[in-house]
């Protein structure tokens, strides 16, 4: 790693989620740990919390969830390839994060609502389609 990410004995919970590229600001991080969002060994934590190497997290990002053991603590804000080294995110947690997208995909590849109101010949095709059910 590079000579910014020296040893350090503990980082800022909140520091650490936005060094690793979790969340865009340390803003957005401290909110996610102050809603309950994040959890360190299955326990709630404070912003302050210091994070050592070997932690078990669960992060709740939007629909994603993530499951992680902590590698490396830094509190700078480094390249995606580098911040993607301070965890591991564990298998099962990687299958069913993967699963719910592709179910979510699968979703939205379903109905498409149109583009546009319905014109005055379309109305009318609508109105009779469901004086049809009333027969």
């Amino acid at each position: 790693m590079s000579g910014a990410q020296a040893p350090v004995a503990g980082v800022r919970l909140d520091v650490w989620l936005w060094a690793a590229r979790f969340f865009k600001t340390r803003a957005l991080a401290r909110q996610a740990v102050e809603g309950g969002k994040v959890q360190v060994g299955g326990q709630g934590a404070k912003p302050s919390r210091a994070l050592r190497a070997g932690d078990a997290l669960t992060v709740r990002r939007g629909e994603e969830m993530f499951e992680l053991r902590v590698l490396g603590l830094s509190d700078q804000r480094g390249p995606a390839p580098v911040a993607r080294l301070l965890y591991e995110e564990s298998e099962a947690s990687r299958v069913a994060r993967e699963q719910a997208a592709a179910e979510r995909r699968a979703a939205a590849a379903g109905y498409r609502p149109p583009a546009s109101k319905p014109d005055k010949r379309a109305r009318r095709l609508i109105q009779a389609l469901g004086d049809l059910d009333a027969l």
